[in-house]
């Protein structure tokens, strides 16, 4: 049965908090000497829940926390978390005097932020630490060096703003195992890095390494790590567990999600019977079927028609039909006793049967970041 927390809700993802602390200090302790480890939080801690990953985390051993927007930055501060915390999405002028506010770190890479951002610290008298994203090949945001090294001269003039550090992202790391186009990113970094130091503006903090390479590289530490899906226990994807065996790493990562619902109905349907919108489905046979109470606006992917599986009493049950809005269905034909109320894991593991992130990814021709991320802020998570 699903906990009495959820309440009216029909669903709800548990958050194994013991496993997402002992990530972090799985991660922590392979960091190059002087390195610190930042958990990445946003997207509601990927799916997570951020006010739960958060804390575990910094129980891990996190001395800096990551997310991709202003209203995120904000729940955090709301939430009681006091330390570092980076901003690494765009932070519009509009709104410096709130970055400022809550003492962030800001990535810049715009002279109109820059002047947004002084006016607001010079009136707080309160200064802000800026991250300026340079561009290594990922074609996002971020600046050439002489870009680079003008906005840095710009920043001097106003009094509170700081230049702390720079920053950028591997584009092409997670998913090959050739890891050239990221091993001449690492080298236009540190180039550019040498050249901001020759003109007398020596960052303190420089980071880009991400999970792949926080877990693959340590000589791409630097100062600072920014570790995403890994903290939740997963893996950035097949290539990059193949390359960390190669290089003979063993990194025990422990998934943290299990997505459950109820069983709403169980029904007994004739032979030749159609299940569901679209006629997709045809019986064969004479077929138990249960209608579980979630669909693609819960983010279970209407993708996955009539290809995933769930896990009733242990056991798997094919999804029969198209995914609906608010329910879907499964077959339960060859597993007995099943019965209104009977739980029903969507991810995670239920007995000897497991279904993964990447499993559930492989099967609707996704990637286990998405699976997690879209299953819906108003799905209960709990603590467990």
């Amino acid at each position: 049965m699903l906990p009495q927390e959820v309440g009216l809700h029909r669903s709800c993802c548990l958050i194994d908090t013991a496993a997402l602390t002992h990530n972090m200090s799985t991660l922590k302790k392979g960091l190059a000497p002087g390195a610190e480890i930042a958990a990445v939080v946003k997207s509601n801690a990927y799916g997570h829940g951020v006010k739960i990953a958060w804390r575990a985390f910094v129980k891990g051993g996190a001395t800096w926390l990551c997310v991709d927007s202003l209203h995120e930055a904000q729940d955090l501060r709301d939430d009681g978390y006091d330390g570092k915390l980076f901003v690494m999405g765009h932070v519009p002028p509009a709104h410096a005097a709130t970055a400022v506010q809550l003492d962030l770190r800001v990535m810049t890479y715009d002279k109109a932020q820059v002047d947004a951002l002084g006016a607001a610290s010079s009136e707080a008298s309160k200064p802000i630490r800026l991250i300026i994203k340079l561009e290594t090949g990922t074609q996002r945001q971020g600046l050439k060096i002489t870009e680079a090294l003008e906005l840095i001269k710009y920043i001097q003039k106003y009094p509170y703003l700081i230049f702390e550090g720079t920053c950028t992202h591997f584009a092409n790391i997670e998913d090959t195992t050739d890891h050239s186009f990221a091993y001449e990113q690492f080298r236009i970094f540190n180039e550019y890095n040498d050249i901001l130091t020759a003109n007398g503006f020596k960052p303190t903090v420089r980071t880009i390494a991400n999970s792949a390479a926080g877990i693959l590289w340590p000589n791409t530490h630097c100062e600072l790590v920014r570790a995403g899906i890994t903290c939740y226990g997963m893996w950035p994807s097949t290539e990059c567990y193949v390359s960390a065996k190669l290089l003979g790493k063993d990194v025990d990562l422990r998934p943290a999600l299990t997505w459950k619902t109820i069983v709403a109905q169980e029904k007994l349907i004739d032979i030749g019977s159609v299940i569901g919108y679209g006629c997709t489905y045809q019986t064969t046979h004479p077929t138990r079927i249960v209608v579980l109470p979630v669909g693609y606006y819960d983010g279970y992917d209407r993708a996955l028609s009539n290809l995933a599986y769930v896990l009733i009493h242990g056991k798997r049950a094919p999804i029969r039909g198209r995914i609906c809005m608010n329910m879907c269905m499964a077959d339960v034909t060859d597993i007995p006793d099943v019965k209104m109320g009977d739980e029903v894991v969507l991810l995670g593991r239920q007995g000897d049967e497991v279904i993964t992130a990447e499993q559930l990814a492989s099967w609707s021709g996704t990637i286990n970041y998405e699976l997690t991320t879209q299953i819906q802020s108003t799905v209960p998570r709990i603590a467990v």
